[in-house]
């Protein structure tokens, strides 16, 4: 199809999106009954999991938009580029991508209310030398992403540093940048912080060099159009409110908690065990999985925390097995054989879905999981007690960011007095969850990395140069 005709039909497209009516966009929003919003597709993003819709940016918009009453059509979208043309064609109503406030775009958008402070990152890979400052980029290959905030940055950076080069990459995500880093296909990543945290599990021999530049905000993406300010103005109002009560810092915490301040030697081992040991176990693993109605990457982390994936293991306390049950734990899930890697998964998912059926109806997904994790691990009357010094304390017992606060305190004497159970090594659940949700998000995102939908084909690219040479408006 001719080029032009393309436009035709983007600018006929925006022509509808926009309407004609003279309506501002969130009566067009309401009135349509659906969000059309731009995306990019990756775990701090936007993507599919087990069929359905996940990532940080789904979970905000996802609740924008029941706040509206109105579904969500995404527009997944390769390249930032492509965001940008789509809110100048008025193809969506806003960007939820990720997205850096920057000058350049700040003079052509229109930016909401931030909602993530971030830091570019120069990243590199552990056993080469550390950069430690931009003079230290000049003799290695530095990638970002095409039309990134990074890119803007070090452009900026050059007038100061007139040496510095990088690539820009099209149609890739951090995740694919960070891939170049670990295969030596590049020195250097420039990456934001929180795609670093979210994507390192998958690359645990990545370092951080030094922060460039100033810390950014993220921030949803709209455009200038006075027509667009209601809505504009209704995602302020919204994102503001999710700041004030506290929702905001718990969606930070689901999407992301599971990966603060995680050991990368664990991960290294982690990653090495999932290629050379998990093989031997997986179908063992999904078929339990399956029996007990669990996810299967959720069993296999929480046996990997457990045992390694070893059915012969042993603790200084006497637990055995895959799962490392104890023997009255065995006798009560009828386990006869601790060792028998079947015998002990079963036993053990048997364990954790009675843990977490007895667990108060009101406590709700996803931390009802983590509290029956908690309670796998230290048992159900300390994670009681935990919940009750939460309560006293203001917090929330029914969210696992306010109750993984408190167990601590049932190591201080001036609190375990206080409650039924008494002494306990609060620390250790914490530490116990934090570990099988990094160990899950793996498992999860390997398989979603491995069926991410591949970037447009240019067809250009297959065109012979003897095609191109054709002039097609003389035919």
């Amino acid at each position: 199809m001719d080029c032009r005709v393309h436009s035709v039909l983007a600018v006929l497209a925006g022509l509808l999106l926009a309407g004609c009516s003279g309506k501002d966009s969130l009566q067009q929003v309401l009135e349509r009954g659906e969000l059309i919003v731009a995306t990019r597709n990756g775990p701090t993003t936007y993507f599919i999991d087990k069929g359905d819709a996940a990532g940080f940016e789904h979970e905000l918009v996802s609740r924008f938009a029941e706040e509206l009453g109105v579904e969500v059509s995404y527009r997944s979208r390769h390249n930032i580029g492509d965001i940008f043309d789509d809110i100048r064609r008025a193809q969506v109503d806003f960007a939820a991508a990720g997205l850096s406030v920057t000058p350049s775009r700040a003079a052509e958008f229109r930016f909401g209310a931030p909602y993530y402070d971030i830091d570019p990152q120069i990243i590199y890979l552990a056993g080469t030398a550390k950069p430690r400052s931009v003079e230290d980029l000049y003799d290695g290959r530095v990638v970002t992403m095409s039309n990134s905030s990074h890119a803007e940055t070090m452009a900026m950076l050059r007038e100061d540093y007139p040496d510095l080069e990088w690539q820009e990459i099209d149609d890739v995500e951090p995740l694919d940048l960070m891939d170049m880093v670990t295969t030596g296909s590049a020195t250097y990543a420039v990456i934001d912080s929180n795609e670093f945290i979210a994507n390192r599990s998958f690359h645990p021999k990545l370092r951080v060099g030094f922060n460039l530049g100033e810390q950014q905000t993220l921030s949803w993406l709209f455009s200038q159009r006075p027509e667009d300010d209601t809505l504009w103005q209704a995602a302020n109002d919204f994102l503001t409110r999710l700041e004030e009560d506290g929702t905001l810092s718990q969606l930070k915490e689901r999407q992301f908690g599971h990966a603060w301040g995680v050991d990368q030697v664990d991960s290294q081992t982690f990653n090495r065990r999932m290629r050379q040991r998990l093989p031997k176990y997986e179908t063992m693993i999904r078929q339990v999985a399956t029996e007990y109605q669990l996810d299967w990457q959720l069993l296999a982390a929480i046996s990997y925390q457990e045992s390694h994936w070893n059915p012969r293991a042993r603790s200084p306390t006497g637990v055995r097995g895959m799962m490392m049950l104890t023997q009255s734990t065995a006798r009560e899930m009828d386990v006869r054989n601790r060792l028998d890697a079947l015998e002990s998964l079963r036993g053990g998912a048997r364990y954790f879905k009675k843990i977490k059926r007895l667990l108060p109806a009101d406590v709700l997904e996803p931390d009802r999981t983590w509290f029956a994790l908690a309670a796998y691990n230290i048992g159900r009357g300390h994670l009681n007690d935990a919940r009750v010094i939460t309560e006293r304390q203001g917090g929330d017992p029914h969210l696992w960011s306010d109750v993984k606060e408190r167990l601590p305190l049932l190591q201080r004497s001036k609190y375990y007095k206080t409650v039924k159970h008494g002494y306990a090594r609060g620390n250790e659940p914490v530490t116990y969850v934090k570990n099988i949700r990094h160990y899950y998000n793996i498992l999860a995102w390997q398989d979603i990395a491995a069926n991410r939908p591949p970037p447009p084909v240019d067809a250009q690219e297959y065109v012979p140069d003897v095609v191109k040479a054709v002039d097609l408006t003389a035919l």
